[in-house]
């Protein structure tokens, strides 16, 4: 049996066996961001149910290893800090090809998913190709996530962010099955021109860790540092597609109704500015910054608050919006991209018009006046998050490795077709 038939051979049930799976990423703890922290969760979900799980990324600080954690063999390459995101490092172009193609033929995977089209992935997704395993890509790119940290000036944002989805496209159409965290995501790629099917596959919740514990509220805020009082709570990055201004701006108004206080748990480039935004409305002593929260800790932010906003117009699903949900928080959120998908509003939250923080602020104080709608909202985002289950998503996965195949011609290094393929697969 050659080494092809073997990474394609499957079970007399049709499911496939113990697969080996190399997972190719630009991001990975502890970098902060949804795409590292899905990678993560899909690896050592994998691991737990005994695939045999390898991940290449960048390293966290500089030299190359190769390492064990949760279960999952890390594979990580020499890197660079990003000049324009300090807080991330990227791997060095030179020789990346070259090492992926080595380790594609060493392991054999069964399957190759590429978590993104950057520098590791897109050669991840070009040496399966070559090989004949199997590639599958999820697209967590949005190009409004760039525009800061390259320091993209407004008026240019069209322009680079088209010529960011074209590129993006042109490495996604090589691959064998595309997904991406939300069906309005999907929609997104086909407006973009992507005219391939792409399939909805949530990032998914952990329901046991992320659990409504109210009776710990209080023990919660004591924890971090905070006050005893009524809390909104925001996790994520703190950068400007986030738009956590508008949260700080509604606080003055906020206030003259109610005793509270707003945490954002994150790092990120507007700190400075946000601290510098609360002084100048006199709400300083009312916004905590948590700064960076370790991922065993953070379920206890959700449980320190009453109610979870976020801003941001660039999320292809929000995993700390899921994260919120199913801790049993009321949701109010920007009414953009896929945060809709999430919030029903009415029964589990709000959503408000970007950069309208007067509607804002009267979502927030509907929430809060009213203890047992707030406790009927918190009940539906729990609902709600169900749905996501990350071991929902964990199946979905192992059914697309199992029966996803190459198609017909595999590609040159040029992107272009080359001799066909034989036929992989094997009788049961």
């Amino acid at each position: 049996m050659t080494s092809i038939e073997q990474r394609t051979r499957r079970t007399a049930g049709g499911a496939a066996e113990r697969q080996r799976v190399l997972i190719a990423t630009d991001t990975y703890p502890p970098d902060v961001n949804g795409a590292a922290y899905f990678t993560y969760r899909l690896a050592t979900g994998l691991a737990e149910r005994g695939h045999d799980v390898h991940v290449v990324c960048a390293s966290a600080d500089g030299p190359p290893r190769v390492e064990v954690r949760d279960g999952v063999m890390l594979h990580r390459l020499r890197s660079v800090p990003v000049l324009v995101h300090p807080t991330m490092r990227t791997a060095l172009p030179l020789g990346v090809t070259g090492h992926v193609a080595r380790l594609v033929d060493r392991l054999a995977p069964h399957v190759v998913h590429s978590q993104s089209h950057f520098t590791i992935s897109r050669a991840a997704i070009r040496c399966g190709r070559l090989s004949g395993v199997p590639v599958v890509m999820t697209n967590h790119f949005m190009p409004d996530n760039l525009f800061a940290h390259a320091h993209v000036p407004e008026r240019l944002h069209g322009t680079v962010g088209s010529l960011a989805w074209q590129d993006m496209i042109r490495v996604a159409r090589t691959a064998d099955y595309v997904t991406t965290p939300t069906q309005r995501a999907a929609e997104l790629l086909a407006s973009k021109g992507f005219t391939r099917p792409v399939e909805a596959v949530s990032c998914g919740i952990d329901l046991g860790r992320f659990r409504p514990r109210p009776h710990e509220r209080a023990a919660a805020r004591a924890r971090l540092a905070l006050p005893d009082r009524e809390t909104i709570v925001f996790v994520g990055r703190l950068d400007a597609e986030k738009r956590i201004d508008e949260l700080i701006r509604a606080l003055p108004e906020l206030l003259r109704h109610r005793d509270l206080q707003l945490a954002l748990a994150g790092t990120g480039q507007r700190r400075a500015e946000l601290e510098r935004l609360a002084a100048s409305l006199g709400v300083a002593d009312r916004v905590h910054f948590l700064g960076f929260v370790p991922d065993e800790d953070l379920p206890l932010v959700y449980v320190a608050a009453d109610l979870f906003a976020i801003g941001s117009v660039a999320e292809l699903q929000s995993i700390a919006t899921l994260e919120a949900m199913s801790t049993g928080l009321p949701v109010v959120a920007a009414d953009a991209l896929a945060l809709p998908h999430l919030v029903r509003p009415g029964r589990n939250g709000y959503l408000y018009r970007p950069g309208d923080v007067a509607e804002l602020t009267r979502h927030l104080l509907t929430v809060l006046e009213s203890p047992e709608h707030r406790a009927a909202l918190g009940a539906a985002s729990r609902e709600i998050a169900q749905t996501h289950d990350h071991r929902r998503s964990l199946d979905r996965f192992e059914q697309i490795y199992a029966e996803v195949r190459p198609r017909s011609r595999p590609l040159s290094p040029r992107g272009v077709p080359t001799s066909p393929w034989r036929d992989t697969t094997v009788a049961a």
